[in-house]
């Protein structure tokens, strides 16, 4: 097999991989309505079910990342998969409420594969192809949107129970096409002099921290809104189970295809002038959808007159699904700067940043199921993502924009100043 053919089925079974990775890992964003109606749980403890496996997942993407660089990725890709397959089994037997919790807690370890994919197969790819390669495997972050698909079915045929148990076969046989179909290269591992705490140095320049401030609204947004978005269609619409996730897919699906797309913007644009776009169509968007259902009584010459303001299911899925593209290319966009300013060192990097995203995504459930248990206020969840935006906005322009030109004759992408 050529080198080409081989990158590419690295490409595409990693991504397969990812993608139901991704699907187990957002399982209690649609089975954890039942479990909520069956414990009495209330938002703030069903915002901690939903986020307990994005905490594993989260937390161990550095070391993942770390052991990509020193092991290669297909050994640690496919030990990591295998391991989550009892626990993925043993949810359908959980009955109380810590049981999810301790048991979510070794599910979420699925979520570190995006730190072991990445510089996998980012290695296999030139320079000029790598956020397209990357974007590419970001696109099973799709796995929430197919998680919404499935999911809703087998909980309306058979019960809750069923869908860790589908699942976890899918995980296994997951296994053994990854392991068929993957390759190693042992050029693409670092040197094995290289110590925990050289790769860890990277932890001081101030760009690895503005790049996870970035990735923790993109992507932990993402994540926060994929688990969070179908018993919100359901509380603020009226919607049923099935229905809920479908539109909630609206919002995951291009949240995660979309990722490819961007990689290519970002391979020819460049990741600063994607990722200022990126964080002002998401500003614009979740100012809107933080707007609360309104009804207000104007005094007129003829009488009180009272008026609604809010958003219908239709505006809101529309904005969702704009918000989705934006947070697709951002995701993209991010990783695009990390294998231009790292590319010796992308496994430690995309760990460390991928570590930032995923406790977004942790964090951010949580406090949703907090404000709302405190104002009542469903809209409260895209409130706080709006104050996040802001904060990434200013630090870019006080450290980017300022310095670059985003479009123009002397913008980096623009051939005269290229020459």
């Amino acid at each position: 097999m050529s080198r080409k053919s081989q990158a590419l089925a690295v490409l595409m079974v990693s991504t397969l991989a990812f993608t139901v990775c991704f699907m187990v890992w957002m399982m209690f964003g649609v089975i954890g309505i039942p479990i909520k109606k069956a414990l009495g749980l209330n938002a703030t403890e069903f915002g901690l079910l939903t986020a307990t496996p994005v905490l594993t997942g989260s937390l161990i993407r550095v070391p993942l990342g770390i052991w990509t660089d020193k092991y290669g990725g297909r050994i640690v890709m496919a030990l990591l998969m295998a391991l989550t397959v009892p626990a993925i089994w043993l949810m359908s037997y959980a009955t109380a409420y810590w049981h999810f919790l301790v048991i979510g807690l070794f599910v979420g370890l699925a979520g570190g594969s995006f730190s072991v994919g990445t510089p996998y197969v980012a290695r296999w790819f030139p320079k000029n192809r790598q956020g397209f390669a990357m974007g590419v495997y970001g696109a099973g972050n799709s796995g929430a949107a197919v998680n919404k698909f499935v999911a809703p079915a087998l909980v309306v045929a058979f019960g809750w129970t069923m869908v860790p148990q589908v699942y976890a076969a899918i995980m296994l046989g997951t296994v053994l096409l990854f392991w068929m179909f993957s390759a190693s290269d042992p050029a693409h591992r670092v040197p094995s002099g290289t110590r925990f705490s050289d790769q860890l140095h990277a932890l001081k320049d101030p760009r690895v921290i503005k790049y996870c401030q970035y990735y923790s609204i993109v992507f932990g947004g993402y994540v926060a809104l994929s688990l969070w978005m179908v018993q919100y269609y359901i509380g603020e619409f009226g919607l049923d189970i099935r229905l809920a996730a479908l539109l909630a897919a609206c919002f995951s699906l291009p949240g995660g295809v979309l990722r490819a797309v961007g990689g290519w913007f970002s391979d020819k644009y460049g990741a600063h002038s994607v990722t200022w776009w990126v964080m002002w169509v998401s500003w614009i968007c979740l100012f809107l959808l933080s707007y609360p259902q309104t009804d207000f009584t104007v005094l007129t010459i003829s009488g009180p007159k009272t008026f609604h303001l809010g958003l219908n299911v239709y505006a809101f899925t529309g904005l969702m699904f704009l918000l989705g593209i934006a947070f697709a290319f951002g995701k993209a966009s991010v990783f695009k700067y990390i294998a231009d300013d790292y590319r010796e060192n992308i496994g430690t990097i995309s760990g460390i940043v991928g570590l930032a995203g995923g406790l977004g995504g942790f964090v951010l459930p949580i406090m949703f199921g907090a404000l709302m248990d405190f104002t009542g206020i469903r809209s409260s969840a895209f409130m706080l993502m709006y104050g996040v935006v802001w904060i990434s906005l200013i630090w870019m322009y006080w450290t980017e924009v300022r310095r670059t030109e985003v479009i123009g004759p002397r913008s980096p992408v623009s051939p005269a100043f290229a020459r």
